[in-house]
């Protein structure tokens, strides 16, 4: 069986870290989280290809507040910091850069003033992931219930 890193895009946010490891249909995912590491594998594609990933992290985070949603195109995990509110400006301890690691600038934001909380807008996330089928995912970082400016201009 081969065994190669999986592609992963990452994102830092006020009180976690986000990483998407890019296996399509995947099976026997496993990730282990620990205070300043995590383990990701899984076996991809009909090639049974293993793919595995150990991450020296940047800062600590907490292993029990941590968690990982698994969907058709990838695995999303979140990890919940240990010391919210503090910038990683990298994802792993090492400076040297990942050819298989990139930055996910679709969802990097500055959230130096924000006050969300990561952990339910995961949850939002992986209901809206089993309960819709396409890729047409609305806003995460709009407040329930508000009106969005399309539907305002269509009134």
């Amino acid at each position: 069986m081969a065994m190669q890193p999986a592609a992963a895009k990452w994102y830092d946010r006020r009180d976690s870290v986000f990483i998407e490891f890019c296996v399509e249909d995947s099976r026997d995912v496993c990730v282990a989280f620990e205070k300043s590491k995590i383990n990701f594998s899984c076996i991809t594609g009909s090639k049974n290809i293993k793919q595995q990933n150990s991450l020296d992290l940047f800062g600590d985070i907490d292993p029990e507040e941590s968690k990982h949603r698994h969907t058709q195109r990838s695995v999303v995990c979140c990890l919940r910091k240990a010391e919210a509110g503090r910038s990683w400006p990298r994802l792993t301890k090492e400076k040297t850069k990942c050819n298989w690691l990139s930055l996910d600038f679709n969802n990097w934001k500055d959230w130096e003033e924000e006050s969300e909380d990561d952990l339910s807008s995961f949850d939002r996330f992986s209901e809206i992931m089993n309960t819709m089928g396409g890729d047409d995912l609305p806003d995460l970082d709009e407040p329930e219930g508000a009106d969005s400016d399309e539907e305002k201009a269509l009134d």
